[in-house]
């Protein structure tokens, strides 16, 4: 009898090793990165919403990092809303620095 006790304590040791080996050898999930975006005329608009709000609420000259920063969106999605607004004459460049027209 003393063997069946022995066996009946190893059990659940081995199997609490199992499901610690299963929970690490799971697959993280894939995340969805921020610079994945669809490129189309109504997101540029909003990104050049996004960078003429920037803009107007700093009243003073900023770079592209800045703009990015204070509209909380990336470089590349500035450039594209920068680029935009340039087009139509609502911005202008000021010493590496931009400001509204």
């Amino acid at each position: 009898m003393a063997e069946k006790k022995a066996t009946k304590a190893a059990a659940p040791k081995a199997a609490a090793k199992k499901e610690t080996v299963k929970k690490a050898a799971a697959p993280k999930k894939a995340t969805a990165k921020k610079d994945d975006f669809v490129i189309n005329a109504e997101t540029v608009g909003f990104k050049a919403g996004d960078v003429y709000n920037a803009l107007a609420s700093a009243n003073k000259a900023l770079s592209v990092a800045e703009i990015a920063k204070a509209a909380k969106i990336s470089n590349e999605e500035t450039l594209l809303g920068l680029g935009w607004l340039l087009k139509e004459g609502k911005v202008k460049d000021d010493a590496k620095k931009l400001t509204l027209a």
